[in-house]
C-alpha cells in the first residue's frame, strides 16, 4: 500500500509554488506519487477560471512531466462528472475506487480547514458532504495566514469528533503559496511576463497562446 496525496486547486497556471509544495509534502509525508487535479471552470460556488479547462490542464501537464512521483488527473473537469456538482467528497471517493490498494490524503491549507465546518455561517453554507468527508478521510493541512489549526479543529463539533491523531497531519513548517496564481494572471495583464515563477514550458505555452493577456483578477 502506498500513499497518494491528492492536491486539488484551480491552478490558474500551475506555479513553481505550486511544484514546490507537492514535493515537499511527499518528501514530508512519504507520498509515492501526488496527483493534481484542477477544478472545473463551472464551480459551484460562482468562481470563474480566467484559462479554460483545456489551457489548464495543457499547462499542468507541461509542468509536472519531468517528474514521476507527479500525476494529474482530470475527474472534476470531466463533463461525466457532473460539472459544478463535484464536491470534495465524491473526489476522494473516486481515488479510493481508481486506486483501492492506496491510502489517500487530501492536500488543503489551513484557511480550508477552517472553511469546511464554519459555525459563523448558516450550515447550508458550508461544505456539502463535511461529514462523510471527514469520517472517510485523512488530510494534510499546512500552516498559512498564521492560522491556529488545533483551535479550528476544537471549534467545529465535526472535526473535533473525528480529530483522533491521525485523522489531520498537521504540516506547520512554514510551507506555503509564496507565488500565487492571481499575481501572474495580473503581471501578463498589463503586459509584464514573470518568466521564472513558472517552468520554462508553461511560461511559453502561455506567451504563445496570449492566456491572461487581456484579463483582470
Amino acid at each position: 500500500m502506498g500513499k497518494v496525496g491528492i492536491f486539488g486547486s484551480s491552478f490558474d497556471p500551475i506555479t513553481d509554488s505550486h511544484l514546490f509544495l507537492a514535493k515537499t509534502l511527499a518528501d514530508l509525508c512519504n507520498f509515492e506519487y501526488v496527483i493534481f487535479v484542477p477544478c472545473v471552470s463551472s464551480r459551484g460556488d460562482g468562481k470563474k477560471m480566467k484559462a479554460s479547462d483545456e489551457d489548464r490542464w495543457n499547462m499542468i501537464q507541461l509542468a509536472i512531466k519531468d517528474n514521476p512521483i507527479f500525476k494529474a488527473d482530470d475527474f472534476e473537469m470531466n463533463a461525466k462528472a457532473g460539472i459544478g456538482k463535484q464536491y470534495t467528497y465524491h473526489t476522494m471517493e473516486y481515488f479510493k475506487e481508481k486506486y483501492p490498494d492506496d491510502e489517500h490524503y487530501f492536500i488543503m491549507g489551513a484557511d480550508i480547514l477552517a472553511e469546511i465546518d464554519n459555525q459563523s455561517v448558516q450550515p447550508h453554507q458550508r461544505w456539502k458532504f463535511r461529514e462523510e468527508l471527514i469520517k472517510n478521510n485523512k488530510f494534510v493541512v499546512m500552516s498559512r495566514d498564521n492560522i491556529d489549526m488545533l483551535k479550528e479543529i476544537s471549534k467545529s463539533p465535526i472535526l473535533r469528533k473525528y480529530h483522533d491523531g491521525t485523522r489531520f497531519h498537521l504540516v506547520d513548517k512554514g510551507i506555503s503559496m509564496e507565488i500565487s496564481s492571481s499575481y501572474i494572471r495580473d503581471e501578463i495583464s498589463m503586459g509584464r511576463y514573470p518568466q521564472y515563477l513558472m517552468r520554462d514550458d508553461v511560461y511559453d505555452y502561455i506567451v504563445t497562446n496570449e492566456i491572461y493577456k487581456h484579463t483582470t483578477n
